[in-house]
């Protein structure tokens, strides 16, 4: 059984650890150098600074197998409702819908901090499974930015996609958010 919490210190290691085989193995990130475990606090605190969930899922175990968080789309004031989404999965948790479950409570936790609107920012178009996981998470292909990035000696398009949360943009948001 897997259990979502909100991410602590103790586990800066092994997101460091999970985001460090996604930038050496895969085109959902387009870095190239994994960061350091000092750089991923920082990260972290960041995020956590802003209001903004910053999530942690366990194995049966207790190990951590995955981390999700959301950080603001855009600097500026106008884009203060919308932020992206980054999950990061270990490799033996993939395909078991532990991504699926992850989304969703950033989701929900994202809305509660604010966000009426997620955005997705796909590296690589042929990434289906993340594609699959926001897609099986009601968000909508918005575009592709054709052969932005270039990693492993190719050039990767990034997919767009994106979730309107709570109320959208069906109302104006309340004045007091970040």
């Amino acid at each position: 059984m897997t259990k979502i919490r909100p991410s602590l210190d103790s586990d800066v290691g092994a997101i460091t650890a999970i985001y460090a085989h996604h930038v050496l193995h895969g085109t959902g990130t387009f870095e190239t150098t994994p960061p350091t475990e000092q750089e991923m606090t920082s990260r972290r605190a960041d995020v956590l600074s802003k209001g903004l969930p910053y999530l942690v899922v366990e194995d049966a175990a207790g190990g951590v197998i995955g981390f999700a968080y959301c950080n603001w789309f855009k600097p500026r004031p106008a884009y203060r409702y919308s932020a992206e989404d980054s999950i990061y999965l270990a490799p033996q948790a993939h395909g078991q819908g532990v991504g699926r479950l992850l989304l969703q409570e950033l989701m929900a936790q994202a809305e509660r901090a604010g966000v009426r609107k997620l955005i997705a920012v796909i590296g690589d178009s042929a990434n289906q499974g993340s594609v699959g996981v926001h897609k099986a998470c009601g968000f909508q292909h918005v575009g592709v930015l054709a052969n932005c990035g270039w990693k492993f000696d190719r050039w990767l398009d990034v997919v767009l996609m994106d979730r309107a949360l709570g109320m959208g943009s069906s109302s104006a948001p309340a004045q007091s958010a970040a």
